[in-house]
């Protein structure tokens, strides 16, 4: 059993909540693309979504592999029920007076089964590989260097889902060659900005961890 003080507990909670908030802002968000450079589409989840990725390096940075774990499955426990929802929510009848909002609200949240298994089994494969690939490097590189473990980590994790979400969702939709070219080229973006954001990681450590005022504020 994991031990928290009252200030432990609540910085998780509020840990907790900006991972949920990226989570659902990477899904939900995800779908407007915009132009970038070379790459033809990118989609806005790249900004938000490598947060994802650094809160479970961060969280399992100072209370271990246990909460980083807790974390990803309440994740994917609240996708799962988010996807839950939004079929049940479309498949019951419109009023007339909703009417007007129909057509859009159908477009928002009426992905697809194989969108929306495609997004499960993403983020459980690659947040869970990603708690994995930290802790190797942590167990090899001990307390040193925390950004090339978290990079290191996220390098697989986010090829891990960008590839897994693609080829379950769009193998047959798109050739082989241009999946291929989405994958690497939103991989790299993602690898990026998570890099980018590394930085706000640090911070997070240090907000997270337990200081002499704390229990005294406590």
């Amino acid at each position: 059993m994991i031990q928290l003080s009252e200030s432990q507990f609540r910085k998780l909670v509020i840990a907790f909540a900006i991972y949920i908030t990226a989570l659902f802002a990477s899904n939900i968000l995800g779908a407007k693309l915009m132009p970038f450079i070379w790459v033809a589409n990118l989609s806005v989840a790249v900004f938000a979504f490598p947060i994802v990725f650094l809160m479970t390096d961060a969280v399992g940075e100072v209370f271990g592999r246990r909460m980083a774990k807790f974390f990803v499955l309440g994740g994917f426990l609240a996708t799962a029920l988010f996807i839950g929802f939004s079929f049940l929510s479309i498949a019951m009848p419109w009023s007339e007076a909703g009417n007007w909002l129909k057509d859009s609200y159908n477009t928002v949240f009426g992905s697809s089964i194989r969108i929306a298994i495609a997004s499960l089994a993403a983020f459980a494969i690659a947040e869970y590989q990603d708690v994995i690939a930290y802790f190797f490097f942590k167990d090899r590189l001990k307390k040193t260097h925390f950004w090339f473990r978290s990079f290191m980590s996220n390098v697989w994790s986010q090829f891990f889902d960008t590839a897994i979400f693609m080829v379950i969702a769009f193998a047959g939709v798109y050739s082989w060659p241009t999946l291929i070219s989405i994958v690497l080229s939103w991989w790299l973006f993602k690898v990026v900005m998570g890099l980018f954001y590394t930085p706000l990681a640090y911070v997070g450590i240090w907000l997270l961890k337990e200081k002499p005022s704390d229990s005294k504020a406590a």
